[in-house]
């Protein structure tokens, strides 16, 4: 076993370890010493950088064709480390990993001084199926929107609409329907009745309802283009972005 070796021995089996150097008996030696000590996980983590792995082995392709067989293997076994001690190292990361947002607060519509106002029959219709959405009677609520939205024929509130329903199917857990009616409103985007922040928040959405799905790369490609609209979201956008690029 390698438990009796100092931090500094323990430190290089771990270099050697990212560098495909130990034999099969010594890299479970090695995992049995880790599993126990959270501060050679986290020092693993550093030195099997994907990044960095895949460059050195790119340099030494060029080297000797020889090792084009380990490039392919350490890349592919320290990808699944990466994943495997993120999960066993969870609940001791000193900062809380970015997650999809839970729930979207439905808009109500304010007057100057802060009160619910209803300006108009349209927006009166949004503030009910909010209110039935509110004591749990979201189907009602969906259903209210929906038929609404069956006869809208102004851009601007076709995309209101949408925007609403997706939240509440958004609320439900039923994120391929939220996707469905923000696309929607991104429909619309070339129309001068939709304004940028309704389409900053479908983008948005829809990159969190990626999130919550696992579908990252489409979370990405949407969160990049909420950011890229420069209003409301563009610095937690950004913070997103930061963590789903890593």
């Amino acid at each position: 076993m390698i438990e009796s070796f100092n931090k500094k021995e323990l430190e290089e089996k771990i270099d050697q370890y990212v560098n495909g150097q130990l034999s099969a008996q010594e890299v479970d030696e090695l995992w049995a010493e880790l599993i126990q000590d959270g501060y050679h996980l986290d020092y693993l983590k550093s030195v099997a950088n994907l990044k960095a792995v895949v460059k050195q082995r790119r340099e030494e392709q060029k080297r000797t064709s020889a090792r084009k067989y380990w490039y392919y293997a350490a890349a592919a076994v320290i990808a699944l480390l990466i994943g495997v001690l993120a999960f066993m190292n969870i609940n001791n990361q000193q900062q809380s990993a970015i997650q999809p947002i839970s729930s979207i607060e439905l808009d109500y519509y304010r007057s100057g001084d802060g009160t619910i106002t209803s300006q108009t029959s349209d927006k009166e219709v949004i503030q009910n199926a909010i209110r039935l959405a509110n004591t749990g009677r979201d189907a009602e609520a969906i259903s209210l929107l929906q038929n609404e939205l069956n006869k809208a024929t102004q851009p601007e509130w076709i995309a209101e609409l949408s925007l609403n329903i997706g939240s509440l199917y958004y609320n439900q857990g039923a994120y391929n329907e939220a996707i469905a009616y923000y696309k929607q409103v991104i429909e619309h985007q070339e129309n001068d009745q939709v304004d940028a922040l309704m389409l900053e928040k479908a983008y948005w959405y829809i990159g969190n309802a990626h999130f919550h799905l696992d579908q990252l790369v489409d979370a990405r490609a949407n969160i990049e283009k909420a950011y890229e609209l420069n209003g409301a979201y563009r610095r937690v956008a950004k913070s997103y972005l930061n963590a789903l690029s890593d």
